[in-house]
């Protein structure tokens, strides 16, 4: 565990309460920007949302981590403070991102109902279909809330060590 006063470089991170975080937030949010590039974009706009903030969080988290594991951030309470904005604003981007995948998801599981409950007017290629896309967004979605509740996680422990400086 770091010292009171000090933020954690090099190895010391995967110790260090808010920073062993890093790693599960890359895992999680790639995931989810995986599994939502796997679906069809239909409707656009939710899903091209989901995906510019799963992969605007993967890359900024990813160069956070480097940061702080080469030791460029010099243990400054600023440093701390950047930590707690960026993880808090990565939270709310994520928990709205969220939603909207979870709207899409609730419309793939009409369509799925729709396709399913006409099963004698529908071809079998159609319905495994919507039902491989719906079984991706439902994948996506639960991984993208336990992205949000990490990246929440980070922040309030963040803000915890923020405030011992």
């Amino acid at each position: 565990m770091a010292s009171v006063g000090m933020l954690p470089s090099g190895m010391s991170i995967c110790c260090s309460l808010p920073d062993i975080f890093f790693l599960p937030e890359l895992v999680f949010g790639g995931l989810v920007w995986i599994l939502v590039a796997c679906t069809q974009i239909v409707p656009a706009n939710p899903q091209a949302y989901v995906m510019a903030v799963s992969l605007f969080c993967f890359c900024v988290t990813f160069l956070w981590m480097m940061i702080f594991l080469c030791g460029t951030h010099n243990s400054r309470s600023s440093w701390a403070g950047a930590d707690v904005l960026y993880h808090g604003l990565a939270a709310m981007l994520y928990l709205s991102a969220s939603v909207f995948l979870a709207q899409v998801t609730i419309g793939f599981g009409y369509a799925y109902q729709a396709v399913t409950s006409s099963m004698t007017t529908a071809s079998p290629e159609g319905v495994s279909a919507v039902l491989y896309f719906y079984r991706l967004d439902i994948s996506a979605v639960v991984f993208s809330f336990m992205a949000t509740l990490l990246y929440t996680l980070h922040a309030i422990f963040s803000g915890i060590r923020w405030k011992t400086f």
